[in-house]
């Protein structure tokens, strides 16, 4: 079972940046895809970025394309998304995910909730105008 805890949510004025960090109770993360989602008040949760463990490959959702990048440190035990240029629609409780160890998961499934396994409690985003 691997436990993550995501931090580094806050208030931030439009246009500024936020580091969020996913730490995992597992000893590596390296072999697992890992993935952030965000849900907006009355909304549905929603892809935001994904990091493929089989060679590195990272996929954004296209309303932060270009603003956030996810990134996985060198002792693979913690995932991050560094944000900039925040807008408020930013604004949302965001999760880290993982899927199972070793998956063989697919570009277009890694944007889909339910081939994550395990999940974060969130972490609270808020972007002020």
């Amino acid at each position: 079972q691997v436990q993550l805890v995501e931090s580094g949510g806050g208030l931030v004025q439009a246009g500024g940046s936020l580091r969020l960090s996913c730490a995992a109770s597992e000893r590596t993360l390296s072999y697992y895809n890992m993935g952030w989602f965000r849900q907006a008040p009355g909304k549905e949760r929603e892809f935001v970025a994904a990091l493929k463990w089989v060679g590195g490959s990272t996929y954004y959702a296209d309303s932060v394309k270009g603003r956030f990048a996810i990134s996985r440190d060198n002792a693979k035990k913690t995932v991050f998304l560094q944000m900039h240029s925040l807008l408020p629609e930013d604004t949302a409780v965001y999760y880290c995910a993982a899927t199972g160890r070793y998956a063989s998961t697919r570009y277009p499934d890694l944007l889909t909730e339910s081939e994550y396994d395990y999940w974060g409690q969130g972490t609270q985003v808020t972007v002020s105008s």
